[in-house]
């Protein structure tokens, strides 16, 4: 037998024998359910014959038979009441299980999120995409009249998305372009580390998408539930199906909080915070003014992150804060990171490292946060050192800053459009989807190896709009993206360590060396990448031009 659980009360099954059922009673099932219509194989028993091995081992069994592997929507409806009413746990099965995965889901649609069913299901080895708009649309049927059809749909209205509308319409006026975001406010994500180090107010991060969306590209304010990329469509909430020419994939990735067990029950109090949230950030400032004496947890998850460089961002300007006022001497700082060094670039690593050792911050390297709690003030981490067995160690604090583990949202790690990680399958030059030649994606939620940073984004908007563009001509694609991501790191109030850098760490400077050496600390850096930069991100996303802060660039956004 191959059984594979779905769920606690549903486990489903290629076709089972009779001999079988004694064995699927003592594993704990309660009811039988056929889906495989009778006679449609030569070697496959009647239902009468699972029926009566089922009460002889004191098990319910139904018959709900999918007839030429259709499931109807009355189908769904009948597998729904044996859900609710037969005793569980419940084995489906059918020739392959593939029908009785359907209808599981089919029967769910109302009471699970599409993401959640397909996810279940392909844990289980049955891939719903094929019905995933009818999930979406509450389990029947669904009817494609009134759907919006445009020449290039982009789901995502974060920097990537607005930047390459914007390039876009610059290159293509005539295009009809539609953004798809749920969201009402777009916020300057980078900037929520210099909230929590006192620099900036929340507000000055935070703006409409109303304001920021381009002229003349529609904005579809709803959420995406799955993509038919064999019928060029993205299915919306609410079963509202988007049809597209080509589509470009940018929705940011998810910050995964409930992965540290202990730890959204307690973000925002009991010393407890994180930069990586807007309604977090002057939480962070708070502890980091009142914090006199006592130990401080810095955390870094394992990678891919976004902005490998805030959590350590966030040691340096609380440590900073704490030199300034002479509190650093009694306040112990640990930077508990999962992976075995400071930086992926090793060219930058001197510079943070003599940080480090000026605020007398200790490196805990190979430590994963894995639980808090709060209210004792105690973290709990993973340790896996290359040299040693893994082991569980309990760390006392007063205040910690918690960069949470991240990945892909639901919706892309259960669509066709994933690599085996869950990220978006790109060709890491020019940004296009390696099956589906109409499809592009760009920023945190693809799986090209750089780093995910706003600026990388920045750098790959006017790739992705003009490989688009020379596809719409019917050329082959020219602009080729190099890895370039940027990582501010401002290690004291005023000054930073300017990491930029392309594939394989090859260094990437986009200032004359004469002027600033981004190894080393600078002021000069600070004032350009920091201290100036959110009123020049709006207008840079706005012009949908591949931007860097070099001064004249700067002088002339501004």
């Amino acid at each position: 037998m191959d059984i594979r659980r779905i769920a606690d009360e549903i486990s489903v099954s290629p076709q089972i024998a009779a001999a079988d059922v004694a064995a699927i009673g003592a594993a704990g099932f309660r009811t039988i359910i056929c889906n495989r219509p009778d006679g449609e194989g030569a070697d496959q028993p009647n239902f009468e014959e699972i029926e009566a091995a089922a009460r002889a081992a004191g098990l319910e069994a139904r018959y709900i038979p999918i007839a030429g592997g259709i499931v109807r929507d009355e189908d769904a409806a009948a597998f729904s009441r044996a859900l609710r009413e037969a005793p569980g746990p419940i084995l489906a099965y059918c020739r392959t299980g593939t029908r009785s995965a359907t209808l599981w889901s089919l029967a769910e649609a109302r009471r699970r999120p599409l993401p959640e069913i397909l996810g279940a299901t392909a844990a289980a080895g049955y891939d719903m995409a094929g019905v995933a708009r009818r999930i979406a649309n509450g389990g029947r049927t669904p009817t494609d009249t009134g759907d919006a059809s445009f020449d290039v749909v982009i789901v995502g209205g974060g920097a990537a998305g607005v930047s390459v509308a914007a390039s876009l319409r610059a290159r293509k006026p005539g295009l009809e372009i539609a953004v798809i975001d749920p969201a009402d406010i777009h916020y300057y994500q980078p900037g929520w580390t210099m909230v929590g180090g006192g620099v900036f107010e929340a507000a000055e991060t935070a703006r409409t998408m109303g304001s920021l969306i381009p002229p003349g590209v529609h904005w579809i304010k709803s959420a995406v539930a799955a993509f038919e990329p064999g019928a060029d469509a993205v299915i919306l909430d609410g079963c509202r199906v988007v049809k597209y020419g080509r589509l470009v994939v940018c929705p940011g990735l998810k910050l995964d909080w409930a992965k540290v067990e202990g730890l959204e029950e307690t973000l925002g109090r009991n010393g407890v915070t994180s930069n990586y949230r807007y309604d977090l950030a002057p939480y962070t400032w708070k502890l980091v003014q009142g914090l006199k004496r006592g130990r401080a947890l810095f955390t870094q998850p394992p990678m891919p992150i976004k902005c490998a460089g805030a959590p350590q961002k966030a040691l340096y300007l609380s440590a900073d804060h704490w030199r300034r006022t002479g509190a650093l001497k009694d306040i112990d700082i640990h930077f508990c990171n999962a992976g075995g060094v400071l930086f992926g670039v090793k060219d930058y690593v001197p510079a943070l490292q003599s940080y480090i050792d000026r605020y007398g911050a200790k490196l805990d390297f190979f430590h994963n946060l894995v639980a808090i709690d709060g209210p004792a003030r105690k973290a709990t981490f993973e340790v896996k050192r290359p040299d040693s067995a893994p082991e569980r160690v309990e760390t006392e604090f007063d205040m910690i800053h918690v960069c949470p583990p991240q990945t892909a949202p639901d919706f892309i790690r259960v669509s066709p459009l994933a690599d085996a990680a869950g990220w978006v399958d790109v060709d890491q030059s020019t940004l296009r989807h390696k099956t589906y030649a109409n499809i592009w994606a760009l920023g945190d939620v693809m799986n090209a190896p750089n780093a995910k940073t706003a600026a990388a984004a920045r750098k790959q908007a006017p790739v992705v709009a003009e490989n688009i563009a020379a596809d719409i001509a019917g050329r082959e694609a020219v602009a080729q993206y190099d890895g370039y991501g940027s990582c501010p790191l401002t290690v004291e109030r005023g000054r930073i360590v300017l990491a930029e850098f392309g594939y394989g760490g090859v260094l990437k400077p986009s200032f004359p060396g004469f002027l600033i050496d981004g190894t080393k600390p600078s002021r000069l850096a600070w004032l350009l990448k920091e201290k100036m930069l959110p009123p020049i991100y709006w207008k840079a996303m706005l012009r949908g031009r591949e931007w860097m802060a070099k001064p004249e660039k700067i002088s002339a956004a501004r």
